[in-house]
């Protein structure tokens, strides 16, 4: 798994950021809400939870969530923001979920974290256990399409790590993370016994266009994330 500075040292810096930048606030966060439906009742266990804003956003929806981080400072950060609410624990991706039961998940939601592992098949054969018999996992990535033609590279086809440069707490930081074609991101699915019932590639919720218009005229009209809807046969 791509091991990134940003997401430990500038853990509280990039908390911030991430909770109200155009692209997490106004776009990601609601579109895996919206596939995610109803929650209420449901056991959902969060990948790469972060700092839990989206976490906070499931419980007050009514689920009773489960995130994980790889990051021992994220984990800090999330427990301090819901109190008891919801429980975290680190855990690597790459890893197994050793302290996720098998059958006891309704609900897996993954926000722009499974761009950061090389090979997706281990991670979604345990989700494969530890969901219910037709649970569901809702994630979003980087969109294939963008990483391709902001990157430049020769071979769409190919998976490889690839690096930018974020502005976080009034620093640049290079982050790395996979790209990938979007064939590679539906055979890992279909391979791991996932059936996908949603592709969706939504636009901003309207009010950012208020706040910032040239962030929503980005994220309405390029593709910048891809986000997915699955669901295990049992």
């Amino acid at each position: 798994m791509a091991r990134n500075t940003i997401y430990d040292q500038f853990a509280e810096a990039y908390a911030l950021h991430s909770e109200h930048s155009p692209a997490n606030a106004y776009y990601d966060r609601p579109a895996i809400l919206g596939l995610a439906g109803d929650v209420s009742g449901r056991n959902v266990l969060e990948l790469g939870c972060a700092a839990g804003v989206l976490s906070e956003q499931l419980v007050e929806r009514g689920a009773s969530v489960f995130g994980v981080d790889r990051e021992p400072k994220m984990i800090e950060l999330a427990r301090r923001r819901l109190g008891g609410r919801a429980r975290f624990e680190v855990a690597d991706l790459s890893e197994p979920l050793e302290t996720v039961a098998a059958s006891s998940v309704d609900l897996v939601v993954a926000s722009l974290v499974l761009h950061y592992l090389p090979d997706w098949e281990p991670l979604l054969t345990e989700l494969d256990r530890c969901l219910v018999p037709g649970g569901e996992l809702v994630f979003s990535v980087h969109h294939p399409a963008a990483d391709w033609q902001w990157f430049g590279r020769p071979d769409y086809l190919r998976t490889e790590l690839v690096a930018e440069t974020w502005p976080v707490g009034g620093q640049e930081v290079s982050v790395s993370f996979y790209r990938r074609p979007l064939s590679a991101v539906f055979e890992q699915l279909h391979r791991c016994g996932f059936v996908v019932d949603t592709v969706g590639e939504p636009r901003p919720l309207p009010e950012l266009n208020d706040l910032s218009p040239d962030a929503y005229v980005e994220l309405s009209s390029k593709p910048v994330f891809l986000f997915v809807k699955a669901f295990t046969v049992g």
